[in-house]
């Protein structure tokens, strides 16, 4: 079930100006051109951005998003075509072998059930060729990234082109580790409607995904720092074994 800024349609279509800095995606393009990858499935692709920064590279792109409301926007996008747009979740994906698989900015975290994290490390598993790359980003619990999800911090005023002012602005709902549910509010200028989206990450400790990595067929090659939060979160690089 996708969370409401994905989901809806109105919020899926100001996600991006709202968020328009994705210099957090330069580090996966940099890894893409390390490990040669020709063919990249991008698992919560959400509104597209990384998949088309792909294609633009001439990569063969698939973008997995279980939101209707945000493949639209992706698929509304210059260029689109280039990218296979895939509604669903990597239990929906056909026949692939991609050379790097990717799962972007909150997509790890918010994939809280304990049982939909296994199948996706499954999915993704099964999406690689042997000797590919899963590449995922989670924070650590132990910089409590959720103590920063208040309305004086996060609280701002966009002007969105061709939709007027949107209002924001997040606030903690529930900590109960390793969950924690936070609910974004949205106020458009230009009618007054507020809508409000609640997601829920679970911060899984470096230890646990190590063996949840390793459970699934995975070799652990290195653990990186995030370079646009150095010291917040971790970046895994797993690469597919032969045989599990």
């Amino acid at each position: 079930m996708a969370d409401e800024c994905f989901g809806h349609s109105r919020l899926a279509a100001i996600y991006d100006p709202l968020d328009p800095d994705r210099s957090d995606l330069d580090a996966y393009l940099r890894m893409a051109e390390e490990f040669g990858a020709r063919q990249v499935l991008d698992i919560g692709c959400g509104t597209g951005v990384f998949a088309l920064l792909l294609a633009d590279r001439g990569i063969d792109a698939v973008g997995v998003d279980p939101a209707p409301a945000s493949i639209d926007v992706a698929r509304a996008k210059p260029g689109s075509e280039r990218v296979r747009w895939i509604r669903g979740d990597t239990a929906d994906l056909p026949p692939l072998r991609v050379d790097l698989a990717t799962m972007t900015a909150n997509v790890a975290q918010a994939i809280a059930d304990p049982l939909t994290w296994q199948k996706t490390l499954r999915g993704a598993y099964e999406a690689l060729r042997p000797g590919g790359h899963l590449v995922f980003v989670t924070r650590d619990p132990a910089r409590r990234a959720w103590e920063e999800w208040t309305p004086e911090i996060s609280h701002r005023v966009t002007e969105v082109p061709g939709v007027g002012s949107v209002e924001s602005w997040v606030r903690l709902v529930r900590r109960s580790l390793p969950l924690v549910t936070f609910r974004w509010t949205f106020v458009f200028g230009a009618d007054g409607q507020v809508l409000t989206s609640d997601s829920t990450l679970r911060f899984r400790e470096r230890e646990e995904v190590e063996r949840d990595l390793v459970t699934h067929g995975y070799e652990v090659e290195s653990i990186r720092d995030a370079p646009d939060r150095p010291g917040k979160e971790f970046v895994f690089v797993a690469r597919r074994r032969d045989h599990r």
